[in-house]
């Protein structure tokens, strides 16, 4: 018998965390023994992500060494980012309006989550959700503290400034350079080990979540999961294919690429799971270690295109809701407000949740309506993660064409060994 893959390993734990899931719904044993497993997984993730994100940007950063070079790809990244989420925002307000996910709904005979400790995040983060004061989150006071909240965006400038430091010291800077090159290696030898615990972690996360959720609860909100899978669809696709297509490659391409995280994305509903393979396997394909290192974690910032076609979903969902419809002017009103609050709450526990309720109180919509999407958010959270995603590897490719140095000999060479393993399982 052939040895299953990875990607094989973690979709039957998928199918057969679905079937436990349904076979003990709502057993409360059932759920405290699985969910330290899911736990261990996603904590032994967090574990390895920044870590691997501060080596590789300082290895990039310090082969580089041209603080121009480095200036000019974050402003083309930025201005990428910013034009796709934007698109993002508009598909996601145009399928609202074409589909009425909220229109009609008997609220009467639906379950309502906690959404408190949102508003309470909300309230803290809208405090500092400004531009100025996102600019100035930019720059840690303590990097270590930075770097012990998980918060990418202070960590990764002081790590470009860090990495531009050690190429302009020369000789003096190759030790430690040497030293963030074997903490890379021995940091991805990890990674290999922890994703042999992937399909137990995703058995367990699955299991937990069908556990608590059952089918039951979702059919009243069942227009609502389908406009927004939908639309993700839509989205990949259609826009992120146009712009792959534009990029000199095909999403049906990176989809045989990604499989592996795409699938682990999913299940797991984080995007931390993947980003130490994610940046790997971007750089097997042909985008350099300088750009899949800086584009892939800023991205995962600032480019988040599922979360922002479920934010504007989910905003004209409640409007819908409620019976009170908004304008054109209205719209394009809460588009600006979503591109702000999008950019503001990034790193916020939450965020796409948090930035739909600061949006709805700023467009005088009831908060409340949220409340009835919250029990199913883990269902969604799931296609928004894995959206954001492989919109993360488009990036890296786009930003690499951009700059002229996309190894396209390599790219068809990786392609290539792809099919050849295919063709061997």
């Amino acid at each position: 018998m052939k040895k299953l893959g990875l990607a094989s390993q973690i979709l039957i734990a998928l199918v057969l965390g679905v079937v436990v899931g349904a076979l003990f719904y709502q057993n409360e044993t059932v759920i405290n023994v699985l969910t330290p497993i899911g736990d261990i997984f996603i904590h032994l993730i967090k574990m390895i992500v920044l870590p691997i994100v501060i080596a590789a940007l300082i290895v990039a950063v310090a082969g580089v060494g041209d603080m121009k070079t480095i200036g000019r790809l974050g402003g083309k990244t930025i201005l990428y980012f910013e034009i796709v989420t934007t698109i993002a925002l508009a598909v996601g307000l145009l399928a609202a309006n074409l589909f009425h996910p909220g229109t009609g709904i008997d609220m009467s005979n639906m379950e309502k989550g906690d959404i408190s400790k949102y508003e309470e995040t909300s309230k803290a983060s809208s405090e500092k959700a400004t531009f100025s004061e996102t600019l100035v989150h930019l720059v840690p006071t303590n990097v270590f503290q930075s770097i012990a909240e998980g918060d990418l965006l202070p960590t990764i400038f002081f790590t470009v400034l860090f990495g531009l430091g050690i190429a302009a010291v020369g000789d003096k800077g190759k030790p430690v350079l040497g030293f963030f090159e074997g903490i890379l290696e021995a940091m991805f030898w990890v990674t290999n080990k922890v994703m042999k615990f992937a399909p137990f972690g995703v058995f367990a996360l699955i299991s937990v979540t069908v556990i608590k959720f059952g089918v039951g609860a979702l059919l009243p909100l069942g227009k609502l999961v389908l406009v927004v899978y939908g639309t993700m669809a839509f989205f990949v696709i259609v826009v992120l294919g146009i712009i792959a297509k534009m990029a000199g490659t095909s999403v049906f391409t990176l989809f045989k690429v990604l499989k592996e995280e795409i699938i682990l994305a999913f299940s797991t509903a984080s995007s931390e799971a993947v980003l130490p393979r994610l940046m790997d396997k971007m750089e097997k394909f042909g985008c350099p270690k300088a750009i899949t290192s800086f584009v892939i974690p800023t991205g995962y910032t600032f480019n988040l295109d599922g979360s922002a076609i479920y934010q504007s979903i989910a905003a004209i969902f409640v409007a819908q809701m409620y019976g009170m419809p908004l304008s054109i002017y209205e719209q394009i009103t809460l588009l600006l407000i979503l591109m702000l609050t999008s950019k503001g709450m990034a790193g916020v526990p939450g965020a796409s949740i948090v930035v739909v309720i600061t949006t709805l109180g700023a467009m005088g919509l009831p908060l409340e309506g949220l409340a009835f999407i919250v029990g199913i958010d883990r269902l969604l959270d799931m296609v928004r993660t894995t959206v954001n995603v492989f919109g993360n590897s488009l990036a890296a490719i786009v930003m690499s064409k951009w700059e002229k140095v996309f190894d396209q000999e390599k790219s068809k060479k990786y392609i290539e060994e792809l099919k050849q393993q295919t063709k061997a399982a």
